[in-house]
């Protein structure tokens, strides 16, 4: 928070005719302005690098908060500085001249408190309309990434953990994106193991005329894997059966192989049905794409020394945990973990990731901590913090709970479908724009493709707005309710700013080239530096694998624009061509916020 009590005061704003905007995020440019700064106050070399923050107090925007650590350094030491303050004193003092900022101020122990220009805001803004959101993208230290999300198994149904991983997963892979790097969007399914033998052993001992079936003959998958578990589970000669049609699969057998393939492609189009409603994109590597690379890796690890036999299975011991991890088990067959160091293999050798994101459940986070411990120890992965490339990173979030605190599920207690779930939401929906008039005033195509934005948005959106790590409870009610931190009152939000700028007569790309904006009413203001502040907004998403970042910027942008909106008259004021361009601009950013969470903008409702 922004000290009070300024002592000091500096000027900076001048006299400038041409303001001139620089590359990179607000935080990146003063970042740049500090560093010089710091340079010339401390003249033993010392590089520090500067700790600048949004300020949330009055006598500033930004702040930095390097004073007091660097006192703590040189106190007692010969020094021309006498305490904190002054050494925030200095760093003011020797701030470089910028147009970009109107004042500095210095308070308590040391805090510069940085004051932006009101020109510099505007500029800003009007450059981006002119050239685009893609111009505030923000520019990371990586050019590739894998993003492994979704991966559910095959033959079983997707479940509310595989929505949460869905969601926040394409979140932070549309993030990344939009900052320019390349992102390989994995679905790791769970498409090899025992289980393929108890399927394909039932398919064969009851439909022995599969072939001429096609899928006619397994029908509902889940019924199929609950009669064929059942069976595996009573009948000990099926069981022994259904693992011999295990190692007829590894080996290749093609009827087996054939089989195997059937199962995938059908539980394929189930999931395909989910990601289509949400309009997710993946590519498939499931276990068995990786399962040729096993036999290799393992190799170089016991070659390297990592590899220990213990009661039978070969494992790697991790520091640290009482537990190893089982690479080979006991049978000689592999598991989750062999799978998972030869995927994380491929990925950095093969398709030359700089960083790796798992997005799962936080009851897999000691699974994968192991697996990144014995890939450091392989020399894999830097074990130094000092090389920050490449790196691994685990990115778990919690349940899904329904309105009585348990596990969200159906009456019977079975896990509910997720098809189900999207639909219902896209029906709330379209009965609530019915009830509104709608449908007497739209087509069928717009009502339909409304009630999808909003119902699916809503579900994504009531995810993404929570700390991942936190549960939260799936409420249709709440999520779709028009009022507070929801995707319906944003998506009205968002239509209500198209509507001002369309009731205006105006062509707004005409004012984009020729109008300027002014920041005079301090609404206008605060809307503005909101604005401006969405690509660092974007980098620590980003970096932080939080998209709950994001969310709140949107409802905070939103609600700013209510507060410029119920005190700046836009249509036929003075200030018109300013203040739509204005709201052209908020409605461009809370577009690119609804792409970046993947909901779908509506221009009218």
């Amino acid at each position: 928070m922004c000290g009070e009590m300024a002592s000091t005061d500096s000027d900076q704003s001048g006299n400038v005719s041409t303001v001139v905007v620089e590359t990179g995020t607000v935080r990146q440019q003063l970042s740049r302005l500090l560093k010089e700064s710091l340079k010339a106050t401390l003249t033993d070399g010392s590089d520090v690098e500067p700790l600048v923050a949004i300020c949330t107090a009055k006598f500033g925007d930004y702040q930095c908060n390097n004073a007091m650590g660097i006192w703590s350094k040189i106190k007692g030491k010969m020094t021309e500085f006498k305490n904190p303050n002054s050494v925030g004193q200095a760093i003011m003092k020797n701030l470089p001249q910028s147009n970009m900022i109107e004042k500095t101020s210095v308070a308590g122990p040391g805090f510069v408190n940085i004051v932006l220009s009101n020109l510099w805001i505007a500029e800003r803004i009007r450059q981006m309309l002119i050239d685009g959101i893609g111009s505030w993208a923000p520019v990371l230290p990586i050019t590739r990434a894998v993003v492994d999300f979704s991966s559910p198994n095959i033959a079983k149904e997707m479940h509310v953990g595989h929505l949460r991983s869905t969601i926040i997963g394409d979140s932070l892979a549309r993030m990344l994106e939009f900052s320019k790097v390349e992102v390989l969007r994995r679905n790791h399914v769970g498409d090899w193991g025992t289980q393929f033998g108890m399927l394909i052993e039932y398919l064969f001992e009851e439909f022995p005329n599969w072939e001429e079936l096609g899928e006619q003959a397994i029908g509902d998958l889940q019924t199929f894997y609950k009669t064929s578990k059942k069976k595996f589970d009573e009948d000990s000669a099926f069981k022994e059966r259904a693992q011999q049609a295990v190692v007829q699969l590894q080996g290749g057998e093609e009827k087996y192989r054939k089989a195997w393939q059937q199962i995938c492609d059908i539980s394929r189009k189930e999931f395909d049905q989910v990601y289509e409603r949400l309009k997710v994109t993946l590519e498939e590597k499931g276990e068995s794409f990786y399962n040729p690379y096993i036999p290799r890796v393992l190799q170089e690890l016991n070659e390297k020394g990592l590899i220990e036999e213990s009661e039978g299975a070969k494992v790697i011991f991790i520091e640290g945990q009482n537990i190893p991890l089982i690479v080979v088990k006991r049978d000689g067959g592999f598991n989750y973990a062999s799978t998972d160091m030869a995927a994380l293999w491929y990925r950095l050798n093969e398709e030359k990731a700089q960083w790796i994101i798992y997005v799962t459940d936080v009851g897999q986070q000691l699974h994968f901590e192991m697996v990144f411990s014995a890939a450091k120890r392989t020399g894999w992965l830097p074990i130094n913090n000092d090389v920050p490339y490449p790196k691994a990173r685990h990115v778990g979030f919690g349940l899904v709970l329904g309105n009585d605190g348990k596990r969200f599920r159906t009456r019977s207690t079975e896990v509910v479908r997720l098809v189900d779930l999207l639909d219902e939401a896209k029906n709330r929906s379209k009965q609530e724009l019915i009830d509104r008039g709608r449908e007497d005033e739209w087509t069928a195509e717009e009502l339909e493709n409304a009630a999808e934005a909003i119902g699916y948005g809503a579900v994504k959106y009531a995810d993404l707005k929570n700390n991942r790590l936190t549960n939260y409870t799936f409420n249709f009610d709440q999520m779709l309710d028009v009022r507070g931190n929801t995707a319906v009152y944003l998506l009205y939000a968002h239509a209500r700013i198209c509507s001002i700028i369309r009731k205006s007569g105006k062509d707004i790309e005409e004012l984009k080239k020729a109008g300027s904006i002014q920041l005079n009413h301090e609404n206008e203001r605060l809307l503005g530096l909101h604005l401006i502040r969405f690509s660092e907004i974007v980098e620590d998403s980003c970096t932080q694998l939080l998209p709950n970042t994001l969310c709140e910027y949107l409802y905070n942008l939103s609600e700013n624009f209510t507060k410029f909106y119920s005190t700046c008259k836009v249509v036929g004021s003075e200030e018109e061509t300013s203040r739509l361009l204005l709201c052209e601009a908020t409605a461009i950013v809370m577009r690119e916020c609804f792409k970046l969470l993947g909901i779908t903008p509506l221009y009218k409702l």
